[in-house]
């Protein structure tokens, strides 16, 4: 898969022969919003300014399922998924870029998507909408349809018993935050703490203070130090597998292959029966 693109490749490639769709995805985990206030609005968001021919997707919507006891976003409908692409101009045979408004976990989760469903070729830009140096068109326009069609892959996606077996037998990230990890806070799931043998590896660590992801090198050192050296099998979960499809992304910079964990902390949590483990150890 691969992985990212910078701002100025992306006016330059928009520019070529075969220009990206490019997908505006923002998003962000309101804590509010959990608890009953107005969610960030990123249609308006978009509608006020986004990048040139970039057309809106909703993750809640298009990118997600209702949420339930599978996690609070679950994997779409394939069906569904495809017609959004479609909609959205995303075909097989053109490249896609994908962004947000900085943070990356939105767009990586779109990224994630593309990618394990079958297109060949989507990137996330580096830094989000905030790298975009050039200007920015207003409104909603309509984008001309795609033929994508989802074909989903035989790996790269865990259950919680995968998570639960590659916690024992390779490593298992946890991307959220330390203390939501340790199980000294959670502001959102029904418990804190994580899943047995899980290391803690907030996906925050994998940036900069611009927000654009550390050198593939400075990348492949942190996640080396963490347990995942070559030929140890890796896989990611969050809250609910949005952040950590942006782990994912990060290892793919650094050249770690990984598996993401799309229930994640959100459905683990939710059964009783599943066992919890608190403290900064995996353990």
């Amino acid at each position: 898969m691969k992985a990212i693109i910078t701002a100025s490749q992306l006016a330059a490639d928009s520019t070529g022969p075969n220009p990206p769709t490019v997908l505006d995805v923002r998003w962000q985990l309101s804590m509010a919003a959990a608890a009953g206030a107005p969610a960030f609005d990123g249609r308006a968001a978009y509608a006020e300014g986004h990048i040139p021919g970039a057309t809106y997707v909703d993750l809640d919507r298009e990118l997600a399922s209702a949420p339930g006891g599978r996690g609070r976003h679950p994997l779409p409908d394939m069906a569904e998924f495809g017609a959004a692409m479609r909609r959205a101009g995303v075909s097989a045979g053109r490249p896609v870029v994908v962004y947000d408004g900085g943070q990356g976990w939105a767009a990586a989760r779109a990224w994630w998507l593309l990618g394990w469903t079958g297109h060949p070729d989507v990137r996330v830009l580096d830094g989000g909408l905030p790298s975009w140096e050039g200007v920015l068109e207003t409104g909603t326009p309509a984008s001309a349809e795609g033929d994508f069609v989802p074909e989903p892959s035989a790996g790269g996606l865990l259950d919680a018993d995968g998570a639960a077996a590659l916690a024992r037998s390779g490593v298992l990230f946890d991307a959220r935050a330390g203390e939501r990890y340790r199980g000294e806070a959670e502001p959102i799931d029904r418990v804190g703490g994580h899943i047995p043998g899980a290391v803690s590896a907030p996906t925050n660590e994998n940036v900069g203070p611009d927000g654009r992801f550390l050198a593939a090198d400075e990348l492949r050192a942190r996640f080396t130090s963490l347990g995942a050296a070559e030929g140890t099998e890796v896989g990611v979960y969050c809250g609910s597998g949005v952040s950590a499809a942006h782990e994912v992304l990060a290892l793919a910079v650094a050249g770690i292959p990984a598996a993401l964990y799309v229930g994640s902390w959100s459905e683990w949590s939710s059964d009783p029966d599943r066992p919890i483990a608190v403290g900064p150890e995996p353990k």
